[in-house]
């Protein structure tokens, strides 16, 4: 069978050094891993697996979802769901798809079989027998007589996820082949990835971050990932001391949930030093970058990416180079610009939209013309999010478009406010967010969580952030809460807050 461009990008691990690692199974290396991805993609076409289908994918986090994955976009569209999703949204995901097939583990008792066959989507089950290599599987389902798949061209879609439709149908976003080799090669080189590097993967795999960042890239680079079930501060000290990772990647809920279980695993902290940390796909606040530091003595490298994007646009960089907090760094993969309303582009220092082009970037939505004239300007996507450069080519993000504040005519960028909430000594995560106002229009809201053991109190904030922010910006309502609602992907969600607390209702 002739090799896909991601094939090539794995080219890199020799033979018996190690690919895949997880919890309670042996090492799988590159050899058994190339062979396997070749075996499963013979086994789709024999279960009816046409080329340019998309297959659907609902499979928990662990190293049988990072070989799936694999061997899936390495022949025709994979596309990741979330295991948590109800059966409307499996419905909606499907068709929307078109899928072909479903796979699930095997004995999966939510309700996505169900939605799956009663639209006539072949289910094929993922078996996984223990004492068998990290991420060995067999395929069961209905053979059709089909004939295995080739090698997909670079230019064929590989995979297929959705933005995340937060205030408007969800749009699907169609991934070629060349798009994930650019972009996790661009994580190799800004990283100085190499084969001794191990990653801890524990991003969700149906999520960009997790797919590219942490299981492509490494891979990519020789080196090996350790695919564990997903995130659970509770275990992550554990990992960490059993498998000597050399770096994780995670967003920043997750590192503020890493940094709480700290102190009380400073023998593992001692024993296990990180090469780096990276950090992306959220702001990670300037505080908590240097508790990061403080606690592990590695650098934090805050990177800034999206689905669009295949991941990646622009990071900082490693030690001897600057790493300026509150900044996503300089442009690493893409070319990143800035743009105004009219689609002018704007000089260094200038504030506006970012604007991206280059080989990671998809080339339009899947099905929807309306949305690809908005996003696309003379050959560059729209990021829908708001920033500049400074003098040194670092970009700083001031926020989402959708989510920038105006308060009576005054623009606010809800993350400055967010980083002054979290210098308190008592808050642990802070958001602040629009709320409706009869006479401004919008005003200011934030929630607050605070740190394990503390408590915090609104009008006692409140003032704390009158003493730093100018009056117009600090919040007229803080609610404290025990944990912020949070998305899939562990993001604290600014839009729709305001609904979800019941400060949907203009004052």
């Amino acid at each position: 069978m002739s090799a896909t461009m991601l094939d090539h990008l794995l080219a890199a691990g020799t033979d018996r050094a190690p690919a895949l690692l997880a919890p309670d199974r042996r090492t799988l290396n590159f050899s058994g891993l190339r062979a396997h991805l070749a075996a499963t993609r013979a086994r789709l076409g024999e279960l009816g697996v046409r080329p340019g289908d998309a297959v659907a994918m609902v499979l928990g986090n662990g190293p049988a979802m990072a070989s799936a994955f694999l061997a899936v976009a390495g022949a025709v569209g994979a596309a990741p769901l979330n295991q948590a999703y109800k059966a409307d949204e499996l419905a909606f995901y499907l068709n929307d798809l078109k899928a072909r097939a479903l796979i699930l583990a095997q004995g999966d008792g939510g309700p996505a079989r169900a939605v799956a066959e009663a639209r006539g989507v072949a289910v094929i089950e993922l078996v996984e027998r223990a004492g068998d290599g990290a991420g060995l599987f067999r395929l069961e389902g209905s053979a059709v007589g089909g004939a295995p798949l080739g090698a997909a061209g670079a230019d064929a879609t590989a995979l297929i996820l959705h933005t995340s439709g937060t205030t408007s149908r969800p749009k699907m976003v169609p991934l070629t082949q060349r798009n994930l080799a650019a972009s996790a090669g661009n994580v190799v080189r800004t990283l100085l990835l190499g084969p001794a590097d191990r990653c801890l993967a524990i991003m969700p795999m149906f999520h960009i971050h997790g797919l590219i960042a942490s299981l492509l890239a490494p891979l990519a680079a020789g080196g090996s990932v350790v695919a564990t079930e997903g995130f659970n501060a509770l275990r992550f000290f554990a990992q960490l001391d059993a498998f000597a990772p050399t770096w994780y990647t995670a967003v920043p809920t997750m590192h503020q949930a890493i940094l709480a279980r700290a102190e009380k695993n400073r023998d593992v902290l001692a024993r296990r030093r990180l090469r780096f940390i990276r950090s992306s796909s959220s702001s990670l606040p300037p505080q908590v970058m240097a508790e990061l530091e403080a606690a592990f003595e590695a650098p934090v490298i805050e990177s800034y990416g999206m689905t669009e994007a295949t991941h990646q646009m622009t990071s900082n960089l490693l030690p001897p180079a600057a790493r300026k907090p509150g900044s996503v760094g300089v442009a690493a993969g893409p070319e990143v610009a800035i743009m105004d309303a009219e689609g002018r582009l704007m000089p260094q220092g200038a504030r506006g939209e970012v604007v991206i082009r280059g080989a990671n970037v998809t080339r339009g939505y899947a099905a929807n013309p309306e949305a690809n004239a908005k996003a696309f300007t003379d050959g560059w996507f729209r990021t829908g999010d708001e920033g500049a450069f400074d003098a040194d080519g670092y970009l700083t993000i001031t926020g989402r478009l959708k989510e920038i504040i105006n308060r009576g005519g005054e623009k606010i960028a809800p993350r400055e406010i967010d980083e002054v909430l979290l210098t308190h000594p008592a808050v642990s995560q802070a958001v602040a967010f629009a709320v409706p106002h009869a006479k401004l229009g919008e005003d200011v809201a934030a929630a607050v969580q605070p740190k394990p053991g503390a408590t915090c109190d609104a009008a006692e904030l409140r003032a704390f952030a009158a003493e730093r922010l100018a009056a117009f910006k600090v919040p007229r309502t803080i609610v404290v809460l025990d944990e912020i609602p949070k998305g899939a992907t562990g993001k604290l969600q600014r839009i729709g807050l305001a609904a979800k607390l019941g400060l949907d209702k203009p004052a």
